[in-house]
């Protein structure tokens, strides 16, 4: 099923996708961190040890990588109907979600500048979407079926 006709998602439904996927994701930290500390023996691990921070990145990447790769959606981007598509298909690959997502750590620490760029630029693409060769698009409900 590929809808028709595509826009781009304005700020508010983005912000909206974030909030909702950020919800789910602090979910799975949660849980991942339970893990960690069970195979630790019960005891806690400190907050800037390496190993613990890489596992936890590992696992945000696992979590947008695989939504990214199977659907071209998170759960987020589902409930406002807004797509990750490559190359007119929706989804894309495990290289590009690679990229996707260390280009948007770096576009946050940017201070923003990175999302920002989704409405400064004639192309409408955010950085993370220009490195990957990817974008989102929004659809609206009536071109969905």
């Amino acid at each position: 099923m590929k809808p028709k006709t595509p826009g781009t998602p304005g700020p508010l439904r983005l912000f909206a996708v974030i909030a909702y996927d950020l919800m789910l994701l602090l979910s799975v930290l949660l849980i991942a961190g339970f893990v960690a500390v069970a195979l630790n023996g019960g005891e806690a691990i400190g907050a800037n040890n390496p190993v613990f921070v890489i596992y936890l990145l590992a696992v945000c990447i696992f979590f947008y990588g695989w939504f990214w790769t199977h659907g071209g959606q998170t759960l987020g981007m589902r409930a406002w109907r807004v797509y990750l598509m490559s190359h007119g298909q929706v989804g894309i690959s495990w290289k590009q979600a690679f990229m996707r997502f260390s280009i948007a750590i770096i576009s946050f620490l940017a201070l923003g500048l990175g999302f920002v760029w989704l409405w400064l630029s004639k192309e409408k693409l955010s950085w993370h979407d220009l490195f990957s060769g990817s974008q989102l698009v929004y659809f609206p409900k009536e071109d969905i079926g």
